[in-house]
């Protein structure tokens, strides 16, 4: 499966299309690549203004937008690169609050590629030696950083303690697990523990690693701490008192999921003392906090029209039983798109009680289930509007979900870029 990557401005799309045509070598693990490829950029990494960088397996990019937001309500110029995209490439950079203009975005890529050609580096390697040049390039006063994939091993992990904040680790849950099996690291088999591991690869000597601690399996906590104590991070875990303080504020992100996800991202600013922020603004940066296609409501549209209709990106158990919470009590239409590799029983099992009808969807440009995956009850549209237009005319709400890759097509068709 390729990164789906497409562009208005024909200077960009033609360093997408070099950059979707590269693979990474079956079997390469670590960060010799992205070193290299940075070193030839001048090492931008290093010389970045106070960084976050978030961990997880669900809830690590609305910790990122938490953060962004806290931050920007302070005054306070912020970089951010997060990943996937939904509908444009240019919404994985953002420079001083603000998506990379496409003549920017054509001329790092084209740098990043043509400096990198013969090293053979993964799409998202040069994605985050781009971010990073370009973060190095533009006066900024704080980084925003998600991890991509694990973290140990994660593009994003060449940032070192010069340059950290704070690191945060959001909720762990069973999802890319074949890519973490963090062999002979005397790691428990058991997958969570596993998973622990590889996210906790990103903490850093003397650079608080905040964790939602309770939320874990103890065998999670161990892991993470065995890992902290051996490269001399400091641990701090959130605080549960902080996070019923925040499940009695209206947050800008709905779900009782973000009281968690908003309370790591409080505590992260809490633990470092490199910016200060102020209740104030967090209070703001709360309110006022945007993450498209999590538990997204869409506004009226081509593709929504008059109805209820959420996005949610989630395609693991994790995310079904977030929903399922969120939909306790209500029967909803739910559409679901998801790609080949992923449970097709993870949203379905959660929310089977909510379920008044199923309708399965194409993921465009990726391998996804057919509706023989869900069930008997389901049935196949050949696309969105298809699935819409076939909903009976009741005033129950409909859900789309299962891939932030059909959430962005959600996004596309009613109108909805992200900005």
């Amino acid at each position: 499966m390729r990164d789906f990557a497409r562009s208005d401005s024909p200077d960009v799309q033609r360093q997408l299309d070099r950059l979707v045509a590269l693979s990474v070598p079956q079997g390469r693990l670590g960060l010799d690549t992205i070193r290299a490829l940075l070193a030839r950029l001048g090492d931008p990494h290093t010389r970045l203004p106070p960084t976050f960088h978030v961990a997880g397996t669900n809830g690590k990019g609305s910790t990122c937008a938490f953060l962004r937001a806290m931050l920007e309500a302070e005054g306070y110029r912020v970089h951010v690169t997060t990943s996937p995209h939904l509908v444009r490439y240019n919404e994985r950079i953002r420079l001083a609050g603000e998506l990379i203009s496409d003549e920017r975005l054509a001329a790092v890529l084209e740098e990043v590629l043509d400096a990198g050609a013969d090293l053979e580096p993964s799409f998202f390697e040069v994605t985050i030696a781009a971010a990073f040049t370009e973060f190095a390039r533009v006066p900024a006063d704080a980084c925003v950083v998600e991890v991509g994939l694990g973290g140990r091993f994660d593009a994003t992990n060449v940032l070192e303690p010069e340059v950290l904040a704070a690191c945060g680790i959001a909720a762990l849950g069973i999802d890319h697990e074949r890519f973490l099996l963090a062999p002979d690291t005397g790691v428990p088999a058991e997958p969570i523990a596993r998973i622990a591991f590889e996210k906790a690869g990103i903490a850093k000597r003397g650079v608080p690693l905040v964790t939602l601690g309770e939320t874990y399996p103890e065998i999670a906590r161990d892991a993470i701490a065995a890992v902290a104590a051996k490269k001399g991070a400091i641990i701090r875990d959130v605080d549960p008192s902080l996070v019923e303080h925040l499940s009695r504020k209206d947050l800008g992100l709905p779900g009782a999921h973000q009281h968690w996800n908003a309370a790591l991202a409080v505590a992260m600013l809490a633990s470092q003392g490199r910016l200060t922020v102020s209740e104030a603004a967090i209070e703001r940066g709360l309110a006022r906090t945007e993450w498209p296609a999590r538990l997204h409501r869409l506004s009226k549209g081509p593709l929504a029209g008059e109805r209820e209709v959420w996005l949610d990106g989630g395609h693991n158990r994790s995310a079904g039983e977030m929903l399922a919470e969120h939909f306790r009590g209500q029967r909803i239409h739910l559409i679901l798109g998801m790609l080949g590799a992923k449970d097709p029983q993870a949203l379905i099992e959660p929310l089977a009680s909510s379920i008044a009808s199923l309708t399965v969807v194409p993921v465009p440009g990726h391998d996804h289930h057919g509706p023989e995956a869900f069930g008997p009850g389901a049935r196949a549209a050949t696309d969105l509007p298809e699935a819409m237009a076939a909903l009976s005319k009741d005033e129950l709400p409909v859900l789309i979900a299962g891939s932030l890759y059909l959430a962005g097509e959600v996004l596309r068709l009613n109108g909805e870029l992200p900005d």
